[in-house]
């Protein structure tokens, strides 16, 4: 039976042919784009992400919302206009109505690429680190863990950005049943950095293993996963040397009045200048990594073995 897609949804054909036909698909967020890069870097990195996708036996599908229609599949020109455009949205789970009914764009952040990606059948998903408990702050949480929680979707990520609260991410993901998986690792990673000190729930060794891990969860009923990859050794940075700017950039929000959907994009952009720019190559580094990993994984999901396909 072919899948019913919702009509208010815009999908690229080549993304629906593939749905349509259970090829490989991920699914790419795009607050990276519209909010989290400078350009011209995050017009390239969109590109290259999707390269990356491509070159792993997989259809890459960026979301966002566009004029108010939620996109699953971006054309060179949305990337452009996600990449240089002004007053655009960060589009999360409350955000969806507002920003359709008003016809405004926005780039999907990971809860909102949550939602779109598990209406229409897509399994996996290529970031580069989640939302999670803020510091200091431990009554502000993430929309992405709640929505990770609820969705039958993989999401392939470097562990939750380093500006977070860890630790309490971590307990706040298992309290809500989430798996975090190391993929190749014990120890979960602290996005530019290898190393954070902090166990993971399981390990998978290989893209089939760690999909078996995804097809045994939700055949138990099961939500979203984490598989958590660390950043390439060659462009990871130490977890002390990268705590120092952290701390330095918090106080300067705390001191600006930074708060709500503001506070992340101005912390990755802070600790980018306090690093010499050591940080942004990290980024791109890891989200590159991550949208490989995916499409090895999604490979996988879509194969007939152990425990077969869900």
């Amino acid at each position: 039976m072919k899948p019913q897609f919702p009509k208010f949804l815009q999908i690229q054909p080549e993304v629906g042919r593939a749905l349509t036909q259970g090829k490989p698909v991920v699914a790419l967020e795009s607050t990276v784009i519209s909010h989290g890069l400078p350009y011209p870097q995050n017009q390239q990195l969109a590109e290259d992400m999707e390269a990356t996708v491509r070159a792993g036996g997989a259809v890459p599908a960026t979301t966002a919302v566009i004029d108010g229609t939620p996109r699953i599949g971006l054309d060179s020109t949305d990337l452009a206009m996600l990449a240089q455009g002004e007053g655009l949205r960060k589009v999360s789970v409350r955000d969806f109505g507002p920003a359709m009914a008003q016809k405004v764009s926005g780039g999907t952040t990971v809860a909102g690429t949550l939602i779109l990606s598990e209406m229409v059948g897509i399994k996996i998903f290529a970031t580069g680190g989640i939302g999670g408990v803020h510091r200091e702050a431990p009554f502000d949480i993430s929309t992405d863990l709640g929505q990770l929680a609820k969705s039958k979707v993989i999401v392939v990520c470097a562990g939750a950005k380093a500006i977070l609260d860890l630790p309490a991410t971590l307990e706040q993901l298992e309290t809500m049943g989430v798996p975090v998986i190391g993929y190749q690792t014990d120890e979960f990673p602290a996005f530019y950095s290898r190393e954070s000190g902090l166990g993971v729930s399981a390990r998978a060794d290989s893209p089939e293993e760690a999909a078996e891990i995804a097809k045994a969860h939700w055949q138990m009923g099961g939500g979203g996963l984490l598989v958590a990859v660390p950043v390439p050794e060659q462009e990871s940075i130490p977890a002390a040397e990268v705590e120092k700017e952290i701390q330095q950039a918090l106080a300067e929000a705390v001191l600006q009045g930074v708060r709500g959907q503001s506070v992340t994009p101005f912390l990755l952009s802070r600790v980018s200048e306090l690093s010499g720019g050591k940080s942004l190559k990290a980024n791109l580094a890891l989200l590159k990594n991550n949208a490989k990993t995916a499409a090895e994984i999604a490979q996988q999901l879509y194969k007939p073995i152990g425990l077969g396909v869900v």
